[in-house]
């Protein structure tokens, strides 16, 4: 639940509109409204004055999203990833990324937030590339990519996007090196692009060129990033017979994934 001026949809029709609550708007919850499974059906709630929402109805939002991701920057972003990905020399990374300056802030704010905990700040894209490598970079233009649509309806999807992205990288703390939670990440943050661009996986990831064990796990659901992201499903469903045996698979306990989760949720709190 959030406070009414920290409702983003306040300022839908009007970006110049003021977050405040309608005169004769009292902040309390007398009431809550369940059984709200669609788009339409939450729309008409805010309408009839509800100020907060627990949950997205994400499948419905995914179906009825009619507002493009930003297409001029995702064929920059694609580019970038295939750039990194055939190691080109980095003053043809940086003509690439000057032909969009928005995306270029976005993604030194991106690289600069708590949630990646670097001990420096990073000054600009050969900066980026000069102190993370390529292979670490791929993780920010994976995030970028997942959270390019424009549709504030799509914000939950994306954060959930995100926050796979995490947890996966969390999970491959325990056991894993620095390769295994890069990729794992980038599979997270990857997972739901074919829905959120209509896209099978087996299309899409012809034109994003990503490692071959996350290509297993989105496109063939098989490799060693499956049992991961079978794991995050299950935790996303809540079914805790669905999440032992997974767990039990990885050699995961209660405690480590309890950990991986509170820390996976802050750090994708905070690049907001």
């Amino acid at each position: 639940l959030i406070d009414y001026t920290d409702d983003r949809r306040i300022q839908l029709g009007n970006p110049n509109q003021p977050s405040v609550a309608p005169e004769g708007t009292i902040r309390s919850i007398s009431h809550a409204q369940v059984g709200i499974t669609s788009i339409e059906e939450m729309e008409l709630s805010f309408r009839k004055g509800a100020i907060a929402v627990l949950g997205w109805p994400i499948d419905n939002v995914i179906d009825q999203s009619s507002k493009p991701a930003d297409q001029p920057a995702l064929q920059v972003i694609v580019q970038l990833i295939d750039q990194l990905h055939r190691g080109e020399d980095i003053d043809d990374l940086e003509n690439t990324l000057k032909r969009d300056p928005p995306l270029a802030f976005k993604l030194m704010r991106y690289i600069n937030s708590p949630a990646f905990g670097l001990s420096v700040e990073i000054s600009s894209f050969r900066h980026a590339i000069m102190i993370l490598g390529y292979q670490r970079l791929k993780r920010w233009l994976a995030l970028l990519l997942a959270t390019a649509s424009k549709d504030p309806n799509m914000r939950p999807v994306m954060f959930a996007a995100v926050r796979r992205g995490m947890l996966m990288e969390e999970l491959a703390k325990i056991s894993g090196d620095d390769e295994m939670r890069n990729e794992l990440f980038i599979c997270g943050v990857f997972s739901l692009l074919d829905r959120m661009f209509r896209q099978p996986f087996s299309e899409l990831l012809k034109t994003i060129p990503v490692p071959e064990r996350v290509f297993q796990a989105l496109v063939d659901q098989s490799g060693p990033y499956e049992p991961y992201f079978e794991l995050v499903q299950a935790i996303e469903a809540g079914i805790i017979y669905d999440i032992k045996e997974v767990a039990d698979k990885l050699l995961l306990t209660f405690p480590d994934l309890n950990g991986a989760i509170l820390k996976a949720m802050c750090n994708a709190a905070q690049l907001d």
